[in-house]
């Protein structure tokens, strides 16, 4: 662990505890830091790793920098930031871009990106006469906080959108309501995410270039959890950033804001096709992106929150991320979790810990106990010059750890030969 150039404090503000692996870096790299965790369930994530408040406001003075993990702290990220305290975290413009879905396309399409066509709707009713009226395939995507319910987005694969009506007649009888949501025209190609982190005037290069795998079981089989891991590598230069978040530079720094923001794209040989933003940390994405950074990552956020021009230092090759993860993910199923996973130890089978992200966990007695409600205990990072390379490290040092009941995707980076084809075939390598 690269050592920080100046010991500084550090008030981190989590929604989930998802930060951990992040707070504990950064006191590794010498930084005092102190957790506030929102979500009652998980507050004993972190314990025994890093110092924990139970509430954050009253600390603010003591820190030289708040970081924020998710969207909905936009507002008092902008107050704090107007009374000079150096954030890192979103802004009220950020926050809608992720959680209003339609409010993103529509900013999108002003910065004159392309964008699919989508329609929103409040009623499974409407919705229903709608895909009968207009047939074609279709993506359901939930909008506001129910998006965090990775089990309602569904990806319609017929070309009458027949299953899509099939779906939203079967979540009338269960769902009732469950707010808007849209429904987006469905286009065929490479999945892909351009990301970057901004310092309130501009972004830092290299960006980074990312490979989600959402479905529960390798080839993309079974429930859409979120993610089961990714693989990534960072570029100076890419078709994609520049045809899509690059040119929204003016708007961000208007805004000022201060942070990470992604967007995840469908690419194929018509073009680029944008589908939603993420406006914060990328879950598991910040942890590997950890992995490919080689300076210390307290010292990144400081640059970020105080406005520095830098160029961000980045290894070379690609990283590749695995969660290893338990019962009852990807479901919340309180019984299930403390019958299965609740205080399972995770052992190792030697002590190298390198490339091993804690997320819920907490420590006592130095043992890694599974704790939250969310079946999510570790993320497990390999680094190469080459995907396969990055692949098979991750896959040795996941034989290295043992967890009772975990379960995980044996494929990530897999697609990688046939998506790296199609993207230099289409010129956006």
């Amino acid at each position: 662990m690269e050592k920080t150039t100046r010991k500084r404090r550090f008030l981190f503000v989590s929604r989930w505890g998802d930060l951990l692996d992040i707070v504990n870096a950064v006191q590794e790299e010498g930084n005092d830091v102190k957790m506030f965790i929102e979500y009652k369930p998980c507050l004993e994530v972190g314990d025994g790793f890093v110092p924990k408040v139970s509430e954050w406001q009253s600390h603010i003075a003591w820190a030289d920098i708040v970081v924020f993990d998710y969207t909905g702290y936009g507002k008092i990220a902008e107050e704090l930031r107007a009374t000079g305290k150096p954030v890192f975290g979103g802004s009220e413009y950020t926050d809608k871009l992720e959680i209003d879905r339609s409010f993103g396309q529509d900013e999108l399409k002003r910065h004159k990106i392309n964008i699919l066509k989508y329609k929103e709707f409040q009623t499974f009713s409407e919705a229903i006469a709608y895909v009968e009226a207009h047939p074609n395939s279709y993506v359901l995507k939930p909008s506001g906080e129910t998006q965090d319910f990775k089990q309602l987005l569904f990806v319609g694969k017929e070309d009458d959108g027949s299953d899509i009506v099939r779906m939203l007649k079967a979540y009338e009888k269960s769902w009732g309501n469950m707010g808007a949501f849209q429904l987006q025209r469905r286009v065929r190609g490479v999945e892909v995410s351009v990301s970057a982190y901004f310092n309130g005037k501009e972004f830092i290069k290299p960006v980074n270039i990312t490979f989600e795998h959402k479905k529960l079981f390798p080839k993309e089989l079974g429930v859409s959890t979120g993610e089961m891991g990714t693989s990534m590598f960072w570029t100076d230069d890419n078709p994609i950033f520049d045809a899509t978040l690059g040119r929204m530079e003016k708007t961000l720094a208007k805004d000022g804001f201060t942070g990470h923001i992604d967007i995840n794209c469908i690419v194929n040989g018509k073009g680029i096709y944008p589908l939603e933003f993420t406006s914060r940390f990328g879950y598991p994405q910040v942890y590997i992106q950890r992995e490919g950074i080689s300076e210390p990552f307290g010292d990144m956020l400081f640059k970020l929150a105080t406005g520095q021009s830098f160029k961000l230092k980045t290894k070379p090759g690609f990283q590749v991320g695995v969660y290893m993860v338990v019962p009852p993910f990807p479901y919340n199923d309180d019984k299930t979790f403390e019958l299965f996973s609740k205080d399972a130890v995770v052992v190792f089978k030697d002590k190298s810990m390198k490339g091993i992200h804690p997320v819920h966990l907490q420590q006592v007695n130095g043992e890694w106990l599974i704790t939250g409600d969310a079946g999510m205990p570790i993320l497990v990072v390999g680094t190469g010059i080459t995907m396969k390379e990055a692949q098979h490290l991750a896959y040795n040092r996941i034989s290295n750890v043992f967890i009772n009941n975990s379960y995980y995707r044996t494929d990530i980076g897999d697609r990688w030969t046939e998506d790296s084809d199609r993207l230099w075939a289409w010129k956006f390598l």
